[in-house]
């Protein structure tokens, strides 16, 4: 019986080893649960601060402990420790915050915070060591993900050991009414080793003054990189009030790529890198904020408080494991002059519509004046009316919005555009179509001459048209066709026009056209038959102000309502007009002799607004190129050309997001370059994608327009056609479809924080199912299937009770209770079958006794026909033949 207990006490151990070997996270938090400290319950749901998200992810909240500052500009600082031992890495941020309350956070990680109180004015410093910066969050910014594969490491022998929040509270008139705040932010970490380590760049500008009244200044910042490669996947800008845009770049061999650009009075959140950046050594990192002083009466310099300034460009970046640095600054301009090279976009202030500043800054502007009390109230109110009652669909909502914007802004340059073969191209009765635009429901609007022409008898050498004799077109010059079926929606524009050429569509829906013939510009409403406004003297060709010479193209500025001409034929130039018509500037001049110079035109024949850029480009027809130039002010920003462009460039479209789209001329007999469409990267100008018609060729594509999910048309003058193109991977269903997917992922992991952090009845099931998914994921993820793992556990313990159990009916049915043989004829021939005859018969005595140390004593009794050469405990061999002993008698019947 001894040696039985021993081998149960060796499989108990075993087991238990096996436990330890896999234990679960909650067992490494035993040291955090006392030392944890305790936070108020108008901080959280519960004071649970570490929630388990399976085998080896957790959750760690980060929360101010319900603190009320009593002076504007305070930075209160508040540490929670790593509640693990070993190495670990934060995977997710998700903050807990509000712009009405809070200017901005950052979280630090180091390994000595400098107090040990629950919190602390970070005037007294933020760690006595060397700090990190893991995260910072302004301006109402949504949650930071991490690519698959990257995290900060923390813990172990070389991280960072506590973790350290500050909170900047700006104007501390949002706590008049005494409430406690307890913003913060939640880690997602996990023990899972991450390949790449990731880390934080922060370029900062430090003695940048800011003169009053200035309209424009600018602060540098550049730095020459001399570590390992790394890779950029994240950028934030920030700045205070006064910034308007903030730019990154590197600088390799002369050339300028652009990391990140973002006006800081969006949300300040960690966006995107739209195309991969990697530094090396020796590239330069460079940065550039842009602000303006109007509206300040003394300087403003670079400071802490919400009346100064700041100047920070952060970049998220990973390396390889070996090579990884966690933290690095740049606060030098390391080479001035380079920046007479920056690209023009990074002088451009990004616009924000008042309604967004509304949202972002809510009532916190009015809390200046008399009613400020009562407004933040109210709006206090409604706000946690919002968040009790709509958490889930407004997050939902923002998060979709969100997705599809990032879906739409990145370029997968592996898309193709080819014909749309349902599209009736060849069945539209049309004249020659001059111009294309999209309406704001994204219908396609047509502009077309109807039965005139434009030929050689057009026109005298003076420019003044021939033809009036034929009077205006009789038939709807303006045709709105639906972009699916190329169904007739509305026709407008009969008896108004005798040489239509340029179109587009403002924001309200009113056309805006051009007539080469009577050398006007013409706004329409959709169901008006005379026109709004007329730029221009009918039939009179000139080169003043209140004359065009044959316009060829009209575009309205969605932000100002500013009107740009482009003039045209005999003219040179781009004129801008003010909302109502009246001249505002022209810039442009007609091409010299050798190679075109910026601001030369040679027909300037097509515009195309970047509204985002506050740009506007020009296909410059005869010279085969785009030009592009600032709204505000004409200048030349940038130029576009490629050999394939051949000898003319007819038109070019802009979608936001940074696609470029345009046609180009027949080619010259002998030349090789084809008439077709071009793709185009915006931001770098390298051609993307080239396309044309499958069923007849191009003969003279005159005007393009695309649209955001990729469609694309195109108006032939000669053919007398609209062609239709589309993605051939059909992205724009792709892009949705990926899109509800990661905001359906991110909606159920943050539903599972939230429900933890304020235990949330409802969320039970969602848990459930949620943590269930992601045990299998962790578990694969790691090369270790958790079924494995539990066979491997459950094996002992089932042959231990097999035994126990066959031990047990042994000694019931074979023996009676004084210990004698019992066994009925029945039983004597099934054991009889299993021990005898076909080869062996089960010794559990010599498969025990096989073991050395192990004592046969109590199994004994259980061999009933026991071998002729059982093994001997000293001796060094085993049995491998076992003897059927004789049949035993027959029990006897009673009848």
């Amino acid at each position: 019986m001894a040696g039985f207990v021993n081998n149960l006490l060796i499989l108990v151990l075993l087991f238990q080893n096996i436990c330890l070997g896999f234990r679960g996270p909650l067992s490494v938090f035993k040291r955090y649960k006392y030392t944890s400290r305790s936070l108020s319950s108008e901080c959280l749901g519960s004071d649970q601060t570490v929630i388990s998200f399976g085998l080896s992810d957790f959750a760690l909240d980060i929360r101010m402990p319900a603190v009320t500052p009593k002076e504007s500009d305070t930075y209160f600082c508040m540490s929670v420790p790593l509640p693990v031992d070993d190495e670990a890495y934060v995977v997710d941020f998700k903050p807990h915050a509000s712009m009405d309350t809070v200017h901005h956070m950052l979280l630090f990680g180091c390994n000595e915070p400098s107090s040990t109180e629950n919190y602390w004015d970070c005037d007294e410093g933020t760690c006595k060591d060397k700090s990190n910066i893991l995260y910072a969050w302004a301006r109402n910014a949504p949650p930071t993900r991490l690519p698959k594969g990257v995290g900060f490491r923390v813990g172990g022998e070389t991280g960072s050991r506590y973790f350290v929040l500050q909170v900047h509270y700006g104007d501390v008139s949002a706590f008049r009414d005494k409430h406690k705040d307890c913003s913060g932010v939640t880690l997602h970490l996990t023990h899972q080793k991450q390949p790449l380590i990731a880390g934080m760049y922060l370029m900062m500008s430090v003695n940048t003054v800011i003169p009053p009244g200035r309209k424009v200044i600018d602060a540098d910042i550049a730095c020459h990189y001399k570590r390992s490669p790394m890779h950029l996947f994240a950028y934030r800008v920030h700045t205070h009030r006064l910034g308007k845009v903030v730019s990154g770049y590197r600088v390799r061999n002369g050339q300028w790529t652009l990391i990140g650009r973002q006006s800081p009075q969006l949300p300040q959140a960690f966006y995107p890198v739209k195309y991969p950046v990697d530094i090396s050594y020796d590239d330069i990192l460079a940065a550039r904020c842009v602000f303006s002083g109007e509206g300040r009466t003394t300087e403003t310099h670079i400071g802490g408080t919400a009346n100064d300034e700041m100047c920070n460009f952060y970049i998220m970046y990973y390396m390889e494991a070996k090579h990884a640095v966690s933290y690095m600054t740049c606060t030098q301009n390391a080479n001035p002059e380079m920046f007479r090279n920056i690209p023009q976009e990074a002088n451009i202030p990004i616009p924000v519509e008042s309604d967004v500043l509304k949202m972002m800054h809510g009532h916190h502007e009015e809390t200046k004046n008399s009613d400020a009390s009562s407004l933040l109230q109210q709006a206090r109110k409604e706000e946690k009316n919002i968040l009790d009652q709509e958490t889930k669909d407004n997050d939902a909502s923002y998060l979709l919005q969100q997705a599809k914007k990032e879906q739409a802004e990145i370029l997968d340059q592996d898309f193709h555009i080819e014909e749309a073969m349902e599209w009736p191209v060849l069945d539209l009765k049309l004249g020659q179509v001059s111009g294309l635009a999209l309406d704001p429901e994204n219908n396609v609007v047509v502009f077309h001459r109807g039965d005139h022409v434009w030929d050689e008898n057009s026109f005298d050498s003076k420019f003044v048209y021939q033809q009036r004799g034929l009077g205006p077109i009789e038939q709807n010059t303006i045709l709105v066709l639906n972009p699916s079926n190329a169904k007739l929606l509305h026709s407008t524009g009969k008896n108004l026009f005798y040489l239509p050429h340029g179109l587009s569509v403002d924001k309200n829906g009113n056309y805006w056209v051009t007539d080469v013939a009577l050398h006007q510009v013409f706004k329409l409403g959709a169901n008006d038959k005379e026109p709004l406004l007329i730029l221009g003297v009918a039939l009179q060709p000139g080169s003043d102000k209140n004359h065009f010479c044959q316009p060829t193209d009209v575009a309205v500025d969605p932000i100002t309502g500013s009107i740009y001409v482009s003039d045209g034929y005999c003219n040179s130039r781009i004129i801008q007009f003010s909302p109502n018509g009246l001249y505002v500037m022209q810039w442009g001049e007609e091409t010299s002799l050798g190679r075109p110079r910026p601001g030369q035109f040679c027909i300037p024949h097509s515009l195309a607004l970047i509204p985002d850029l506050s740009q506007l480009c020009v296909a410059d027809r005869e010279n085969a190129r785009i030009q592009c130039f600032r709204l505000e002010t004409g200048e030349f920003t940038r130029e576009i050309k490629h050999t394939a462009f051949g000898r003319e460039l007819f038109a070019v479209s802009y979608v936001p997001g940074g696609l470029l789209f345009a046609v180009n001329g027949m080619p010259y007999p002998g030349e090789a370059e084809s008439v077709q469409g071009f793709v185009m990267n915006f931001s770098t100008g390298e051609i993307i994608d080239t396309f044309m018609p499958l069923r007849k060729s191009f003969e003279m594509p005159h005007d393009i327009v695309a649209s955001e999910d990729r469609r694309v048309f195109v108006g032939d003058v000669h053919a007398k056609a609209v062609w239709k193109f589309v993605s051939a991977e059909k992205m724009e269903h792709r892009s949705v479809k990926k899109a509800g997917i990661e905001v359906q992922e991110t909606k159920e992991s943050e539903a599972v924080v939230e429900a933890r952090l304020k235990n949330k009845p409802e969320s039970t099931d969602l848990l459930r199912s949620v943590d269930k998914q992601h045990l299998v994921q962790k578990a694969s993820s790691t090369g270790v299937s958790f079924v494995l793992i539990t066979t491997l556990l459950v094996i002992p313990v089932v042959v231990l009770l097999a035994i126990l159990v066959f031990i047990w009916w042994r000694k019931t049915t074979v023996f009676g209770a004084d210990g004698e043989h019992k066994l009925d004829s029945s039983s004597g021939r099934i054991l009889g079958r299993l021990r005898g005859k076909g080869g062996g018969g089960i010794n559990l005595g010599n498969f025990f006794a096989s073991h050395k140390g192990y004592s046969r004593k109590g199994f004994d009794r259980l061999s009933t026909e026991g071998s002729d050469q059982e093994k001997d405990e000293d001796d060094g061999t085993d049995s491998e033949e076992e003897r059927s002993a004789s049949p035993l008698p027959p029990a006897s019947s009673s009848s």
